[in-house]
């Protein structure tokens, strides 16, 4: 199977998770978009839900392919979210940003009573880090932010470039009107610490680590699925 197909198959199974009536966080990303295009022909058959989306991206795909959309202001309580993600490891840390919706994807995911995981198993790491660390920052002051991001990182001994995330030769922004430093630390041996580390620094307004949110990880690869929850992985 292709990258494409492994992503499919691990949305079709997250999709056997979700029941009629649902209020359904809705992430953002390649994965993502493959569960949307399924469940929009499960609604298409008669299957309510009620989805709340984590990006414009991710609204403007529901809305093309028929997916009932709400804000998180008219349902602040899900019972379920489901996103991909750029890496998690066997505790279900995970890193995710990639694609720039980080503050809305934590926001959802902590508005939901659980949280799935949907990835092909290239995501599945030992230690996070090696995809760079999404760092959601305000632009106010942004040069004094990354000083104050170069002086944590060397506190916890992680090296690596931190670099602001650019869309041609502008500036990417955010659904949240922010900007992105990208964070090269290769390895990152205590995510808590790196959190806690970073929630500290008055500029940053998120980072794309989600500790302890994700409840089971829905992963697919040539062999098949394997489910990672708190209990561990099996292949089914």
């Amino acid at each position: 199977m292709d990258a494409r197909q492994l992503k499919i198959e691990a949305a079709r199974v997250a999709l056997g998770r979700v029941e009629n009536g649902m209020r359904l966080g809705i992430g953002t990303g390649s994965t993502a978009d493959e569960f949307v295009r399924l469940l929009a022909e499960k609604v298409e058959s008669g299957f309510e839900v009620k989805g709340v989306p984590t990006s414009e991206r991710t609204a403007g795909l529901c809305v093309e392919l028929g997916v009932p959309l709400f804000s998180l202001e008219e349902l602040p309580e899900l019972d379920l979210t489901i996103d991909g993600t750029d890496e998690v490891d066997a505790a279900l840390r995970l890193i995710k940003g990639g694609g720039g919706a980080l503050l809305r994807e934590k926001i959802v995911a902590a508005a939901s009573k659980r949280m799935i995981v949907i990835a092909d198993e290239s995501k599945v790491v030992d230690t996070l880090g090696a995809f760079a660390l999404p760092i959601e920052i305000n632009k106010f002051g942004m040069t004094a932010t990354h000083r104050a991001l170069d002086k944590a990182a060397v506190r916890l001994g992680l090296g690596g470039d931190i670099n602001l995330r650019m869309d041609g030769t502008v500036p990417f922004e955010t659904d949240g009107g922010h900007f992105i430093f990208d964070a090269s630390f290769s390895l990152i041996p205590d995510a808590e610490a790196l959190s806690d580390a970073l929630h500290a620094i008055p500029g940053v307004v998120e980072h794309g680590m989600f500790l302890g949110v994700a409840c089971e990880a829905i992963i697919a690869g040539p062999s098949g699925i394997k489910i990672m929850n708190n209990k561990g992985s099996q292949q089914i």
